[in-house]
């Protein structure tokens, strides 16, 4: 196997990463804008409502309906995800076959989350990262199942210049 890889597994690890720091970003966001998913999770409850417009969010925090745990399951699933991708990607870069098909279940996985997550009545920010994730996520499968990335990983791929250099 060539020690080059083709561009279309570049562009793919490339956008696996960007994917990472998109999944960095919302996680910050969670932490900095907690408050804001609280009242939107509230809102979106017809027991709370009238809690939240007639005592404020704090009595919908104190209150007896525990309010769910954004932060740390964010920063779990976050680490979880990332470190899932960075591994896969490694196997990926070095030739092996089945991380192709693990990272695009994943990806299909990170989909069918965010999905669920719009469905939930989110803040606009986290709606619109979401939705700037589908394209992300879509071009990466494009590109781990390229004829490039195919032959890359059969062992078949010559680098463009390799097949004069061994003449």
């Amino acid at each position: 196997m060539s020690a080059q890889q083709p561009a279309s597994v570049t562009w793919a690890v490339r956008l696996l990463y960007a994917i990472v720091a998109l999944g960095l970003l919302v996680t910050v966001l969670i932490v900095v804008l907690h408050d804001q998913l609280i009242r939107s999770w509230a809102e979106g409850r017809r027991d709370l409502r009238r809690v939240l417009d007639t005592q404020g969010l704090d009595a919908v925090k104190n209150g007896d309906v525990h309010v769910p745990a954004f932060v740390p399951v964010a920063i779990v699933l976050f680490v979880v995800v990332a470190m899932l991708i960075w591994v896969l990607t490694e196997f990926l870069r070095k030739g092996y076959p089945w991380a192709r098909v693990a990272l695009t279940v994943t990806l299909f996985f990170l989909a069918v989350g965010t999905i669920a997550g719009l469905r939930t009545g989110a803040p606009l920010t986290f709606m619109v990262l979401s939705i700037a994730s589908f394209p992300i996520e879509a071009v990466a499968v494009f590109f781990l199942w390229h004829q490039d990335t195919a032959a890359y990983l059969r062992g078949s791929w010559n680098a463009p210049g390799e097949d004069r250099a061994r003449a």
